[in-house]
């Protein structure tokens, strides 16, 4: 039997709650590349597959699977369950530096949650992100310096954030021990 690249991509995106031309938007892609994906009118490369997958965000490997996805409906997560998306920072960033997202973005979810952990001399890029989001979170382990816009804070353990993405921000471990925190972002960035 022959695998359906089209019907697959629909069915999952709109699983995630996306439209094609949001597919498209976190996938940077034309809303045109998705449409003719999913009425199998285009056979898309690999690298072309990957970077529309990641605007979901999912592997290749889930994506071509024959099992069906696990159930969006999921409440409870182990610490196991919890999907890595540190890959998806600035290539240039120092440091081993984990994001780790609770559950996935399916059913149109406008909430991220993350287990954020940062090496000492880590740091989120020497490019400062910025993104259309709100996000904030709270210094479980450690310090973390934000710099958010021209302010910069060194924050810790029970220490908070919160503040509009759209202002360029960087976390970075200026200490000398793991720095985790606990973050929430909405809508979803990684």
């Amino acid at each position: 039997m022959e695998f359906d690249v089209g019907t697959r991509l629909r069915l999952i995106r709109e699983k995630a709650g996306l439209s094609q031309r949001q597919l498209a938007q976190r996938a940077g892609v034309t809303n045109g590349t998705i449409s003719l994906i999913e009425q199998n009118r285009s056979s898309p490369s690999i690298a072309s597959m990957r970077k529309v997958l990641q605007g979901i965000p999912m592997s290749l490997a889930e994506f071509f699977s024959q099992d069906d996805l696990p159930p969006a409906e999921q409440i409870f997560f182990r610490g196991g369950d919890l999907v890595e998306l540190a890959s998806k920072l600035d290539p240039t960033h120092k440091g081993t530096v984990s994001l780790r997202q609770v559950g996935d973005l399916r059913n149109g979810r406008v909430l991220q949650v993350l287990h954020e952990r940062y090496e000492p001399g880590a740091d989120t890029g020497r490019h400062m992100l910025q993104h259309e989001s709100e996000e904030g979170g709270v210094v479980v382990k450690g310090e973390i310096e934000l710099t958010v816009g021209e302010q910069k804070q060194l924050l810790g353990p029970g220490d908070a954030y919160l503040f509009d993405s759209r202002l360029p921000h960087r976390f970075r471990n200026v200490g000398k021990e793991v720095c985790e925190l606990i973050s929430a972002c909405t809508p979803p960035y990684l």
